[in-house]
């Protein structure tokens, strides 16, 4: 098993590029397509240390939920935000790729290679 992991969604082109980056170096990460299996709450806060950024900044703002569910409001808490995207997963930013107790966002693709 690998010890990479990338979040993954196929009808992403970033997520894809990212995923194909990988593979060009030779690895071969575990892929979590998170449409399907979306991260807990926890592997949600835990993700977003790895990366060091709030759940705000991990929010995909041009998706239909994000204005349906008014997620806007700045008064919104960081577990109100967190709770969002473990309920509709469209609303996680990606690609997000993991190595240990790093992450970063494949956008541009190239973001991803500082930490593998």
């Amino acid at each position: 098993m690998s010890n990479i992991q990338i979040l993954h969604n196929p009808r992403c082109s970033k997520s894809r590029q990212t995923l194909a980056l990988l593979e060009e170096k030779g690895i071969e990460p575990e892929v979590i397509k998170y449409i399907d299996t979306p991260p807990t709450a926890t592997e949600l806060k835990a993700i977003l240390q790895k990366l060091g950024i709030s759940a705000r900044d991990l929010l995909r703002k041009g998706e239909d939920d994000y204005k349906a569910l008014n997620l806007k409001d700045r008064s919104l808490s960081e577990e109100a935000l967190i709770e969002a995207m473990v309920e509709h997963p469209k609303l996680i930013e990606r690609p997000i790729v993991i190595k240990g107790n790093k992450a970063r966002l494949g956008r541009p693709p190239e973001s991803v290679l500082d930490i593998i």
